[in-house]
């Protein structure tokens, strides 16, 4: 049984970096949570050495481009590349994530939206280690940060209730996706329910059943990974036009 919650978190203002030439974002994303936002899309059990390895498949959605930064283990800006998170869950071997395919279809979408810059922060990373790579990021002239990407698992509320006065941001738009795996039964079912009416303004829901795992049926697959990176992108691009203070809005299954 697994039951995993990815949401995106819409900030208003956020974070010292140490510039690299001219790369430089305009558009400032935090990637947080656990190990499928750090990415497991595309990883296998060597059979012969039993350890993880990524099979180096990179899909066209997770295409590098100079318009997608990302922010090393140092806090340099440079050009992002799947595994995404390489540097910062290095305790663990990492495939394709959210991340990649969610600026992608940023841009497609959105052709002036401007650099982004994406900030590795999910796997074994603690939570003040977050605040301080967010603040980090957030130094260069110009930057934004506009959104956290997270996943977890439970104590929603508790969470969003601390970043939101970490952020000195009381009314923050928070954008989450629900990912059920394995198992329908009523607890699940329960759970899901529960999450789905947080007591909480400026929530946005996304609901993604029929999602595909791994093997280890705790992780998403290349494709799945992708296909939420794309809704959370489409989401949040249409938040920016609908979401108002204290409003809260329901979007569709992520496989419609």
């Amino acid at each position: 049984m697994f039951l995993s919650i990815i949401f995106l978190v819409l900030v208003t203002h956020v974070g010292s970096v140490m510039p690299t030439g001219e790369l430089k974002p305009k558009n400032i994303f935090l990637l947080a949570g656990q190990s499928n936002m750090a990415g497991r899309g595309g990883i296998y059990n060597d059979t012969k050495t039993n350890l993880h390895k990524w099979d180096g498949k990179v899909p066209p959605q997770c295409t590098p481009t100079p318009k997608i930064l990302t922010l090393s283990l140092n806090k340099t800006w440079e050009i992002a590349r799947e595994p995404l998170h390489k540097e910062i869950d290095n305790l663990k071997t990492c495939g394709v994530g959210p991340g990649m395919p969610f600026s992608n279809q940023i841009l497609a979408k959105h052709l002036d939206f401007g650099v982004i810059g994406l900030v590795p922060c999910a796997g074994t990373i603690l939570y003040n280690q977050l605040v301080d790579r967010a603040r980090a990021a957030r130094q260069c002239t110009g930057c934004n940060i506009r959104a956290l990407l997270w996943l977890y698992m439970g104590r929603l509320e508790k969470f969003f209730n601390n970043l939101r006065h970490d952020l000195d941001s009381p009314y923050l738009p928070i954008l989450l996706v629900f990912v059920i795996s394995a198992g329908e039964g009523n607890f699940l079912r329960n759970v899901r329910d529960a999450q789905l009416n947080i007591n909480l303004k400026n929530v946005v829901h996304v609901d993604a059943k029929g999602l595909t795992l791994l093997p280890d049926h705790l992780h998403l697959d290349t494709k799945f990974a992708v296909r939420i990176g794309q809704k959370l992108a489409d989401d949040f691009l249409l938040s920016q036009e609908v979401i108002k203070p204290n409003r809260s809005l329901k979007f569709n299954n992520l496989n419609k």
